[in-house]
């Protein structure tokens, strides 16, 4: 594959620079691109996500000299693994001369085809990814409306509570929560779009996008009550149509009576 007209100087400096390094390894079978390579969508501000993918019974040999391997791909400045994303195989890197964010994914040949999106290839021996890659399809995770259900009241009635006590901030981080785990990716689905947090909502669906400004809070009480509201509000509009549940109505009853006592204890608690 052709590297798109669109990408940006650094990004396609480095992945060229990659393949050459990458190819005179007999252990990696291929160079493969994701994320906002596959969608053209690359901007200055985005970062580079790479699969490198590996004979099979080079991969932990691969996975062990991992800092290694991507010291030679640029001028590497700090790297981490991905286990806080439930990805130990992935290496998150910044590289210097330019400043950038690359994403390395070192996956075995026969796993390449457990997959949620289909990578661009950019190298192959023998067109074996290519051929791995037509086992399974790839599947992104989407939300689930029941599992989102049967957690969203037990949610309101949590972040309602942290508003009563005056925990802003702990309300502010879970306002922030509900955006990423459920209206996000509601919102995201529905425009037809990956429902990934609210990656990209701005331009996804910005009639959507400017309603759900409401839900960021000021350092306030009343205000992070408003936020939650809108939420609410915001839920309702998303979610399949259903007639209100016991868990519902007692929630918004709870959201309710913190609103009635918060003029007593003062606009920041």
């Amino acid at each position: 594959m052709s590297l798109p007209t669109t990408l940006p100087a650094a990004h396609r400096q480095f992945i060229q620079h990659a393949l050459e390094v990458l190819r005179l390894d007999p252990r990696i079978v291929g160079l493969a691109g994701a994320g906002s390579l596959l969608t053209g969508e690359m901007d200055e501000f985005s970062d580079v996500d790479l699969l490198i993918v590996t004979e099979p019974d080079q991969h932990a040999a691969l996975m062990s000299e991992r800092g290694t391997l991507a010291a030679r791909l640029g001028s590497l400045l700090a790297s981490f693994s991905g286990e806080h994303v439930g990805e130990p195989r992935l290496l998150i890197c910044l590289y210097d001369a330019p400043l950038l964010h690359v994403d390395l994914k070192i996956v075995a040949l026969g796993d390449v085809h457990q997959r949620v999106e289909d990578p661009a290839v950019l190298w192959e021996r023998d067109g074996r990814v290519t051929a791995a890659l037509q086992h399974g399809e790839a599947h992104y995770p989407q939300p689930d409306p029941t599992w989102i259900e049967d957690r969203f009241w037990i949610w309101v009635h949590y972040g309602a509570g942290k508003i009563g006590r005056g925990e802003l901030f702990e309300a502010i981080d879970f306002l922030s929560f509900i955006r990423s785990a459920v209206l996000g990716p509601l919102a995201l689905r529905r425009a037809g779009a990956r429902p990934q947090g609210v990656r990209r909502i701005e331009t996804r669906d910005p009639v959507f996008a400017a309603a759900l400004a409401a839900t960021v809070p000021r350092y306030d009480a009343l205000d992070c009550l408003r936020a939650l509201q809108a939420c609410i509000a915001l839920y309702r509009e998303l979610r399949e149509e259903r007639p209100p549940g016991a868990a519902e109505a007692a929630a918004v009853a709870y959201v309710e009576g913190i609103r009635a006592r918060l003029p007593e204890q003062g606009a920041t608690a």
